[in-house]
């Protein structure tokens, strides 16, 4: 799509998200008057997401930054040619690399970083919030459609549990019907309910670009993604457990450790792998696996689109197709795992290391691998001899 149908294209897509957000502008009061910061932060995670793909885009067309853009090509280019065993004997290598706050682009992606950071503590209004994704330059306008969408879901998901009035059986009922028109209401824009495998988002032609081009500013994307799904297991868990009422302040206070300093240091350190619902909300998962897994995918997505934006030296054109391409592979019926295949993969990545419990406790690790690592391990004991 060039340029000038894209632009008149933008307002014609705001406007569609604002009439969507406004047809549930009811349903989220129940949300801001029980959890109003909550309310608050999750409009801010709407508007930083947005912000920060268009920030990696600009970085990465900047002419400043020429020289790391091609070194950091031949790494991911030469991290793609590896097999399995290779990347698996690297130690800390490959994957490991990601995981540095130290970044190829420097004081770049720190400003850029700082500023994401302070736009997540700063109030939006709903136009704002309805426009963010149609304002995105870095993203092609069906692929902004669709995250709209799924935001628009995950808020009146929200809302249903954060609803005082109703009980959790008619929360169940509520979270089937915001499901059932989440699929039919833009049916175009919804992401399947059938989970998708890990591999979509963890070994295509872009993977890694993000964590090892952008790792501060993925990591704050992923720290919010923690605390939507550790917030709404509070909130869940509350609810079926009495016992454990209460306890969203402490999840917002997780949360706020993990934001650290201007720049992303912290001592509680941002998840290095993408939160998934059965490791963070498994209350969610037992109340509603459909919703569990739209979420999951649309989390997934959003990592992928993320890796595609952050590869560089990938010109306009065939980092939309890119992206188009992987919203196909999501909003689509193929490629869709099995149940136990969906958890055992969301559940290697292990708890600790995609942000940590809701509010238990884990001082540590309880996996020795990453998700990849342990994929790859699966992928390689599968393969091998008899």
């Amino acid at each position: 799509m060039n340029t000038k149908h894209r632009d008149i294209l933008k307002p014609v897509c705001g406007l569609l998200f604002g009439m969507s957000l406004a047809a549930g502008s009811l349903a989220q009061s129940a949300l801001e008057n029980e959890y109003p910061e909550l309310a608050r932060l999750y409009d801010a995670f709407t508007v930083t997401h947005a912000a920060a793909l268009d920030e990696v885009a600009d970085i990465n067309s900047n002419p400043r930054t020429a020289a790391e853009r091609q070194d950091l090509r031949m790494e991911l280019d030469m991290m793609k040619e590896m097999d399995h065993h290779q990347m698996m004997s690297m130690g800390h290598s490959a994957m490991g690399m990601s995981m540095s706050m130290d970044g190829p682009y420097g004081e770049f992606e720190a400003d850029a970083r700082a500023e994401l950071g302070r736009m997540v503590r700063r109030e939006y209004n709903a136009e704002q919030v309805s426009d963010a994704y149609a304002n995105a330059q870095s993203l092609p306008r069906h692929a902004a459609m669709v995250l709209s969408w799924g935001a628009q879901f995950e808020r009146d998901l929200w809302n249903i549990w954060a609803d005082p009035e109703m009980s959790v059986e008619e929360k169940s009922g509520a979270t089937e019907d915001a499901i059932n028109e989440y699929q039919t209401g833009d049916a175009m824009h919804a992401i399947s309910v059938r989970p998708k495998p890990a591999s979509l988002y963890l070994d295509h032609e872009h993977a890694n670009g993000m964590k090892t081009a952008f790792p501060r500013i993925s990591g704050l994307l992923w720290s919010n993604q923690w605390l939507q799904l550790a917030s709404l297991e509070a909130i869940i868990l509350g609810q079926v457990d009495p016992q454990f009422a209460g306890r969203v302040d402490l999840t917002i206070e997780r949360y706020n450790n993990k934001l650290g300093s201007e720049t992303g240091m912290s001592v509680f350190p941002a998840p290095s792998e993408l939160p998934t619902a059965p490791a963070i909300a498994p209350s969610l998962y037992t109340q509603s696996q459909q919703a569990a897994v739209i979420l999951d995918n649309l989390n997934m997505l959003e990592a992928a689109i993320a890796d595609i934006i952050a590869y560089p030296n990938l010109d306009a054109d065939a980092r939309e197709q890119a992206i188009l391409e992987k919203v196909e592979q999501f909003t689509g019926e193929a490629n869709a795992d099995a149940e136990m295949d969906y958890l055992l993969s969301a559940l290697r990545g292990g708890i600790f290391n995609q942000g940590g419990p809701a509010i238990g406790e884990l001082s540590g690790s309880e996996r020795n691998r990453s998700r990849a690592a342990m994929d790859m391990q699966h992928t390689m004991i599968m393969s091998g001899p008899n």
